[in-house]
C-alpha cells in the first residue's frame, strides 16, 4: 500500500508542478504593449501609461492588445508617471501597410499634440473593418521625442487563453505519468 502511495504522490508532484507553468505572472510584449501585475502597460521611452480598452455595445470585458470586434471602441491612457503631465502626448492609429512613409495617407484616427494635465487621455473611435492597425503614441518635451509604436489586430476575436491550451497538455501529462508508473510498478517483482 506504501508504495501506491508513493505512486499517487509522485503523479501529485508532476501534476502541481506542471499546473504552476499556468499560474505564473504572465508578462507579454506587444510592441511597445506588455501585460504586468494585471495591468496593461503602455512604455513611450523612459515613461509608461496604464492603457486600458473596451467595446461600450460588446458584453466583452477589457482589453488589453488586439481590439476583439469591430465597432465602438474607448480606449484610455492614463499617466503612470506624474513627469508626463506638463509633455505634450499625440496619439495616432494607423492602418498598418509596412510603411509609415505618408502618415496622413494611412491615418485612420488622430489627437493632435497637447498636454494632458488631467493625466489621462480619451481615445473614443469606431472601428468600420477588421484589419491590422499600429498605435504610435508620442510624447514630446525635454530633451527628445520618444514614440512607442504597438501593432494590433481589430474583429480578429479573442485570443485562446493560455489556460485553455496549457490545462489539457497538464491533464495528459498526468494521465501518462500515473499509467507508466503503474506499468512501471507492476512489473516490478514484490518482495515476499
Amino acid at each position: 500500500m506504501s508504495a501506491r502511495l508513493a505512486e499517487i504522490k509522485h503523479v501529485a508532484l508532476i501534476v502541481l508542478l506542471a499546473a504552476s507553468v499556468m499560474f505564473t505572472t504572465q508578462v507579454q510584449a506587444h510592441g511597445g504593449l506588455a501585460l504586468a501585475d494585471d495591468m496593461c502597460v503602455l512604455t513611450v521611452g523612459p515613461y509608461r501609461m496604464h492603457f486600458t480598452g473596451y467595446q461600450p455595445l460588446s458584453q466583452e470585458e477589457e482589453f488589453c492588445e488586439d481590439i476583439p470586434e469591430v465597432g465602438k471602441t474607448v480606449i484610455a491612457l492614463d499617466y503612470i508617471q506624474e513627469e508626463l503631465r506638463p509633455l505634450t502626448t499625440e496619439v495616432r492609429i494607423i492602418r498598418d501597410t509596412g510603411s509609415e512613409e505618408n502618415l496622413d495617407a494611412i491615418t485612420v484616427f488622430h489627437l493632435p499634440p497637447k498636454v494632458y494635465p488631467s493625466a489621462s487621455i480619451a481615445i473614443d473611435h469606431s472601428f468600420p473593418e477588421k484589419g491590422k492597425f499600429v498605435g504610435l503614441v508620442t510624447v514630446t518635451g525635454g530633451a527628445q521625442d520618444y514614440v512607442s509604436r504597438f501593432p494590433f489586430s481589430v474583429g480578429e476575436g479573442r485570443p485562446t487563453p493560455k489556460a485553455a491550451i496549457i490545462a489539457p497538455v497538464v491533464l495528459v501529462i498526468a494521465v501518462v505519468a500515473f499509467f507508466l508508473m503503474r506499468r512501471k510498478n507492476k512489473s516490478t517483482p514484490s518482495a515476499a
